[in-house]
């Protein structure tokens, strides 16, 4: 059965996707890089690391990615205490499922904007664990932060359900081996081959219940 359950943040949790682009793009642009067409798709899910290197190297910005991550966390920073972009139900989604699964994180923010978030959402201590693909040895698609997330929660990673919107983040919730649902992103639909990995779909985080989470277990077995 469905023992524990682990949430993707960014897209997920809060609308920040956009802001993650916005940023992005104007600090390429200002760098004199180039913005390519499918920047955007390849970088949800990536680790600082690895987003700092590609805007760094493959857009062109010549910086250096440690500068360059250290740079666009201090604008993300700044956006989200100028307003916080909570998506609808989130907080009320954390508190209904809280109440009967022990909840962890597995994002690919920095760790100083998921405690930043967490902090001004409110709910900081309803998460047992919480995870930072900076912290893995890759971002998503690889599973490691879900499973690095699983083993801090001491809940083996077939009894834990993700809750996902990227394409990258699918892949990875799937590779970890857990039940997965989709939240899927008006702006940034997940591809269909990532979206075939998840157990369940929903338009809302309302419509996430203690129920239908109970259930992805006699799913998947």
């Amino acid at each position: 059965m469905i023992c524990a359950v682990v949430f993707d943040m960014d897209g997920v949790l809060v609308d920040t996707e956009p802001v993650w682009e916005e940023v992005r793009r104007a600090y390429v642009a200002r760098a004199g890089g180039r913005w390519l067409p499918e920047a955007q798709s390849r970088l949800m899910g990536m680790s600082t690391p690895e987003w700092s290197g590609y805007l760094d190297a493959d857009l062109g910005v010549g910086r250096g990615a440690g500068l360059v991550a250290d740079e666009v966390i201090d604008e993300m920073a700044a956006r989200y205490r100028a307003e916080l972009p909570l998506i609808s139900g989130a907080v009320a989604a954390i508190h209904r499922l809280g109440s009967r699964f022990p909840l962890a994180l597995a994002s690919s923010s920095p760790r100083r904007l998921i405690d930043q978030v967490l902090a001004s959402a409110g709910v900081t201590d309803a998460f047992q664990a919480t995870v930072s693909t900076e912290e893995c040895a890759a971002g998503k698609p690889d599973p490691e932060v879900y499973l690095v997330a699983a083993r801090r929660l001491g809940v083996d990673p077939a009894a834990c359900c993700a809750v996902e919107d990227s394409s990258n983040g699918l892949r990875s919730a799937t590779a970890a081996g857990m039940a997965v649902v989709a939240v899927p992103h008006r702006k940034y639909p997940p591809a269909p081959d990532a979206l075939a990995g998840a157990s369940l779909v929903v338009d809302r985080l309302d419509e996430l219940t203690v129920d239908r989470v109970l259930a992805l277990g006699d799913e998947v077995r």
